[in-house]
């Protein structure tokens, strides 16, 4: 297997990039937003791309699955999320959610479900460890860790089912 290089961007999300066996340069940008772009780097400058290609999460799982994964990654990566009875889940607020335009503290979060909401990504904003204030806005992702039954009634609350 090559070796991946891994790069943060601040906002973005993260690329990973690795060189082929046949010398070809070859990177993925994840976006925190679930969109991949596929990169395809000039031979003469390791920093040109000469090739774009974007996808959205479901076009990635496609592409992933022709290339050879499975479902089983997405169980296994759910498992290695549980630690010590917690979990961590990634929740969009819909606009149905009876907390959507409500601050964490008027919907009483973590009073009703036992869960910790450590992030609230609304398009290009994110707020790592909101405060009492931050609102869950309607589109927004939200990033939670708590127990099983504590997350799912967070769930439900928040995508109004």
């Amino acid at each position: 297997m090559a070796d991946v290089d891994e790069t943060q961007l601040p906002g973005l999300g993260a690329r990973y990039d690795f060189t082929t066996e046949e010398g070809d340069r070859l990177g993925v940008l994840v976006h925190r937003t679930g969109r991949r772009d596929l990169l395809l780097y000039s031979p003469g400058d390791p920093d040109e791309c000469r090739a774009t290609i974007s996808l959205r999460p479901e076009d990635a799982r496609t592409l992933s699955e022709l290339l050879g994964a499975s479902s089983i990654a997405e169980r296994l990566e759910a498992v290695q999320q549980q630690v010590a009875g917690l979990t961590l889940e990634w929740v969009r607020v819909a606009q149905s959610s009876p907390w959507a335009g409500l601050t964490l503290r008027e919907a009483g979060v973590h009073s009703e479900t036992g869960a910790s909401v450590v992030a609230i990504l609304d398009g290009d904003d994110v707020t790592a460890a909101p405060g009492a204030e931050d609102v869950l806005a309607s589109g927004a992702q939200v990033v939670a860790i708590g127990t099983a039954d504590g997350l799912a009634v967070l769930t439900a609350k928040l995508t109004g089912r």
